[in-house]
């Protein structure tokens, strides 16, 4: 089945003219079969399934991959039609951002969880992914919207503005899906060369590490983990760590060596000019031992 597909506003408000439920996967294309699972996800969710494609300039720093970003809109198509999704929306920067009389534009803050981990190395960031959230589910209008579990902190900032803001859209976050050798599905991913993904692996391999301690209490997760990444940082070529963080999933504040409960160790570095990505979820106290 070929999706519809919607490149401009009033071509979405015809398509969107459906009835039953509708279910919103929000990407930046170069779909992957991570993106497939999100996409299957939705499927087992709504009567109707919508796939958003846009790289978000907001969400991007002055130094990052905005002009490389890889941009495959005929290959996402197909993925889209294979997976029987029924609605592609495909904007323009000009759609999503219209020009203003004076340059000003109203934009959401993302508070304090968009200042620290991820958000502390890419100021900005989180409020350049809540605002284009924000604006295609208003566009979209979605009862559910499929978010990928590997971008952890980006599926709680936005479960905390949906909570705070009213939307109504129930959001939905969907395991991360990973490669044979462990390395997280990252549209990024083809821009490592073989070695740089020999390096690129012990992001994970760091992050099993740190879960098989996990009886041992937080102290000794985070430090199993660094162990790893230090043999990476070593490496050639080198890991260049940005952080290692166990942090409540709910905040995204880092927790201490008494917390019992539910957390997330996170890992981000960068390998190459590649920036990656990935964590795993944590129990810890008597349901862990």
């Amino acid at each position: 089945m070929t999706p519809i597909i919607a490149r401009t506003r009033e071509e979405l408000t015809a398509a969107r003219a459906t009835q039953g439920t509708l279910a919103l996967v929000p990407t930046m294309g170069a779909l992957h079969e991570g993106h497939r699972s999100l996409l299957r996800r939705a499927r087992e969710l709504a009567d109707t399934v919508a796939v958003s494609i846009f790289v978000n300039p907001l969400q991007f720093g002055p130094n990052e991959d905005l002009d490389r970003y890889p941009r495959t809109l005929p290959d996402d198509i197909e993925i889209c039609a294979a997976e029987g999704v029924d609605l592609v929306f495909a904007p323009t920067v000009d759609v999503m951002y219209p020009p203003t009389a004076l340059g000003a534009r109203v934009t959401v803050d993302s508070g304090p969880m968009g200042t620290v981990v991820e958000g502390a190395c890419r100021p900005g960031h989180f409020d350049g992914v809540l605002t284009v959230v924000l604006k295609l589910f208003n566009l979209v209008r979605p009862d559910v919207a499929v978010f990928g579990e590997k971008d952890a902190q980006q599926l709680a900032v936005i479960r905390r503005m949906v909570a705070d803001l009213n939307v109504p859209v129930r959001i939905v976050g969907s395991p991360t899906v990973r490669e044979a050798d462990g390395l997280a599905l990252s549209s990024r991913n083809r821009y490592l060369s073989a070695a740089e993904r020999l390096t690129a692996v012990s992001l994970s391999m760091a992050l099993r590490a740190g879960a098989e301690a996990v009886g041992d209490g937080p102290a000794k997760v985070v430090r199993a983990a660094r162990t790893v990444l230090d043999g990476a940082i070593a490496a050639d070529p080198p890991l260049e760590l940005d952080y290692l963080v166990l942090v409540d999933p709910e905040t995204f504040q880092e927790v201490d060596d008494a917390h019992t409960g539910p957390a997330v160790l996170a890992v981000a570095g960068r390998v190459g000019t590649t920036h990656l990505i990935d964590n795993v979820p944590l129990l810890f106290g008597p349901a862990s031992e």
